[in-house]
């Protein structure tokens, strides 16, 4: 079976070459297209070459004739000649500039006097006013000394036996006398006890017996009632007197409670305006101080000026306008793609370098599947090449690395093990990866 040699990688230098001179055509073809002569009312853009510039490529020595343009812009007679006056009014006002700019060298020579300028102001002559404090409130009287204790009841006996008592002690006997005489002259109208016409009379001098006790009783409730309300006018009496005491004790502690909290207004009063006048007093002196700071700026800022005057003068006569160039629109010059040359060849380089590397996959497939062949072939077996390995035995299950994942397992060995006991069957490629010669490998086994 031959073995095939890998495709020999492209040239760097041919290919960077053919690459610098594709570019450098597609480069000129641009330049070409891009250069679009233009006419507008105000004037013209005219391309032209105008020579060739040589370059050599640094690789091959190939020398290459790079065109050179020269872009023309003229302006229209109108506006030729309002540039031409236009040039002429810059060149009087730069000469006037330039005259006047004499002067400078004096007025910058010597410094800035401002030794006439007013005094500033002094804030350290500035004293912060001094407040006097407000005093504490005054003692006031909470409590109203003088008034006596009111009068909440008064002694009044509401037992009117007493008096009923006193009264018929002193009718009864007139009331027993008054019936015995009855009785007697009953008896000596010839009427005896017993008899209707003697109880009738005794039952009459009975009931107004009756009635001058039930008036006694009568006499003594009102007794009773009468006492009672003059012990409730004496009590009465105590306690308005009591009341208007409290009220003149509590009148007297108001206006003395009055009169202090006066006073202490009129103090705080007093307190508030002195410390008024005193900010009053500051304010005026920030003010004079505000006033002398504001004419010293004021005679700087009128000096500075006088210095810088002439100085704006001669910059704005130096700054004068510009005669308005032509506006030449966008050109829609096409644009030749540069040819990727080197990617080109490197990428065919790289499909046959593939092509070559699946046929030497395929080989050594072929190989790992044939143990039982004694050939000469050199299968690609480094690990590092290998994945999805299980060991079977004294052998392995693998798929190269590229390979898809269903892609049938193949069956071999480990070059890195081999090259342990039988480094005679195992050699190293220029791509560094080792191959085992399963001739040798298995004919070493047999002779052994």
């Amino acid at each position: 079976m031959g073995k095939s040699k890998a495709p020999a990688p492209p040239d760097p230098n041919k290919t960077a070459s053919a690459q610098t001179a594709t570019n450098i055509g597609t480069a000129i073809a641009n330049q070409t297209l891009g250069n679009v002569n233009q006419v507008t009312p105000d004037g013209s853009l005219t391309y032209s070459q105008t020579g060739t510039t040589k370059w050599t490529d640094p690789l091959n020595g190939k020398v290459y004739d790079l065109p050179t343009y020269t872009a023309t812009q003229t302006l229209s007679p109108e506006q030729q000649a309002i540039k031409a006056q236009t040039d002429a009014a810059e060149k009087n006002i730069a000469t006037l500039a330039n005259n006047q700019s004499a002067r400078l060298n004096d007025l910058l020579g010597k410094p800035v006097d401002t030794s006439g300028a007013p005094a500033a102001g002094d804030p350290s002559k500035l004293g912060l006013p001094q407040y006097q404090n407000f005093t504490g409130g005054p003692n006031l009287q909470t409590n109203v000394t003088g008034a006596g204790d009111i009068t909440r009841s008064y002694n009044v006996d509401f037992d009117t036996s007493r008096y009923e008592q006193a009264l018929m002690d002193r009718l009864n006997p007139q009331l027993e006398r008054d019936r015995a005489a009855l009785e007697t002259r009953l008896v000596n109208q010839g009427l005896q006890p017993g008899s209707e016409a003697y109880n009738r009379a005794i039952d009459e001098a009975s009931r107004a017996s009756n009635d001058a006790r039930i008036s006694a009783v009568l006499n003594a409730g009102q007794e009773q009632s009468r006492l009672a309300g003059l012990a409730r006018d004496q009590a009465t009496f105590q306690n308005s007197a009591q009341a208007q005491a409290y009220q003149q004790a509590l009148a007297s502690a108001g206006f003395s409670n009055d009169a202090n909290q006066q006073m202490f207004q009129n103090n705080q009063s007093t307190t508030a305006a002195n410390n008024a006048l005193r900010d009053q007093s500051f304010n005026a002196q920030q003010s004079m101080l505000n006033a002398q700071n504001q004419a010293r700026s004021q005679y700087l800022n009128e000096l500075y000026a006088q210095r810088n005057q002439p100085i704006n003068e001669i910059s704005a006569l130096l700054s004068g306008a510009q005669v308005s160039n032509p506006n030449f629109v966008p050109t829609q010059g096409q644009q030749i793609p540069t040819v990727d040359y080197a990617g080109l060849v490197n990428q065919d380089y790289q499909n046959r370098l593939g092509a070559w590397q699946q046929k030497q996959a395929n080989s050594n497939s072929l190989v790992g599947g044939l143990l039982g062949f004694g050939g000469q072939l050199a299968s690609l077996s480094d690990k590092r090449e290998k994945k999805d390995i299980k060991r079977v035995g004294g052998l392995y299950e693998y798929r190269y690395k590229g390979e898809r994942k269903n892609a049938p397992k193949r069956i071999g060995v480990m070059a890195q093990e081999v090259e342990k006991v039988r480094p005679e069957a195992v050699s190293k490629g220029s791509d560094g990866l080792r191959r085992v010669n399963y001739g040798l490998l298995f004919d070493a086994g047999k002779r052994k």
